[in-house]
């Protein structure tokens, strides 16, 4: 992983642990807006972060879901 993508992937993290924390959404645009005005480069791999990030987590929910459903069927 090369330093924007490192980069990016800690502060998408840091941003998802903040939005869970205090459940608002709106972090996650703000902070790409603000990145966005320095560096479209980060701003993009920021937001790949973010998707792959709730992608991930949607993916965890779902494997949980199914193996929960399986030990109880």
């Amino acid at each position: 992983m090369d330093l924007l993508e490192q980069v990016a992937d800690k502060l998408a993290q840091e941003v998802l642990d903040a939005t869970h924390m205090t459940g608002n959404e709106d972090l996650v645009e703000a902070v790409k807006k603000t990145i966005g005005a320095s560096s479209t480069t980060l701003e993009e791999a920021y937001m790949t972060a973010i998707r792959i990030r709730r992608a991930e987590a949607r993916g965890r929910e779902k494997l949980r879901t199914l193996l929960q459903n399986e030990t109880l069927g």
